[in-house]
């Protein structure tokens, strides 16, 4: 079980700090999300943080601050399932699965602590 707390917490962990990085750089394809979304481009280094601080506080949880991976696992959750708010209220159902991902990995990562 320890093994498997470790897959889905690392993946999560990754996959969070190269969304956070591409929310700094400015990737197209999060440009265009975010339009898709409504979300205005000067909120992406907010956002980046946030999904930074998250896979940050991931990563402490694992190398031994249990508390503040509960509450990075639980802010992720959140996080995302305002994302998933967002793409539902602007109809983009068809770009539901990246959020969706990372709120099933957020999910995970919450209920394997």
């Amino acid at each position: 079980m320890e093994a498997i707390r470790v897959i889905v917490v690392g993946l999560t962990i990754v996959l969070n700090a190269g969304i956070a990085a591409a929310d700094f750089a400015r990737a197209e394809f999060v440009l265009a999300n975010s339009a898709a979304v409504d979300v205005p481009p000067s909120w992406l280094p907010f956002l980046g943080t946030l999904k930074a601080a998250g896979a940050a506080g991931l990563l402490l949880g694992l190398l031994g601050v249990e508390w503040l991976g509960i509450a990075a696992a639980a802010g992720l959750v959140l996080f995302y399932l305002g994302a998933l708010a967002a793409h539902v209220r602007a109809r983009e159902l068809g770009t539901m699965y990246f959020p969706g991902l990372f709120f099933a990995l957020a999910v995970g990562s919450l209920e394997l602590r």
